[in-house]
């Protein structure tokens, strides 16, 4: 698997990034802002993820998505693993990243890769989605903020 960051004028992977957040106009926005990265094997993109630059020395994961008939394999693990190595890379001291209440898989991966929790954004799902979302029979209401010192 080979992970690149996304060329200009190369079609971002729209679909594979509204698994992670189904908010079109969301995507677009932190996309034209941020890094995009994807994951390939054998030139079929698999993965995704976005770094964002947010403050000084600080990035945010925005979103990080894998194809379905990939999950489990290990993918997103190395793509939260690259992610925190270009953030090194590029001289930023922290990385950051939130998700909801509901994604359970992805708050034990986030915690597995040395993210930590700081916050809770309590309803943020609620305010910033027109459309209630479920995952794992939960709804996602809360933003869970993790973050990670990158100059240890």
């Amino acid at each position: 698997m080979d992970i690149r960051k996304l060329n200009n004028g190369e079609k971002i992977p729209l679909d594979l990034l509204l698994l992670a957040d189904p908010s079109r106009e969301s995507i677009e926005e932190y996309v034209n802002r941020g890094e995009c990265y994807i994951a390939e094997i054998e030139q079929q993109i698999v993965g995704v993820y976005v770094l964002l630059p947010t403050r000084p020395k600080t990035v945010e994961l925005v979103n990080v998505a894998v194809v379905e008939e990939q999950h489990g394999s290990g993918i997103g693990k190395q793509l939260v693993m690259d992610a925190i190595n270009v953030a090194k890379k590029k001289g930023y001291k922290t990385i950051e990243i939130g998700t909801g209440n509901s994604s359970i898989g992805q708050l034990a991966l986030y915690q597995k890769c040395g993210f930590r929790i700081v916050g809770i954004d309590i309803d943020f799902f609620v305010r910033h989605y027109p459309k209630a979302i479920f995952e794992n029979g939960i709804q996602c209401r809360d933003m869970i903020r993790l973050s990670q010192d990158l100059s240890e």
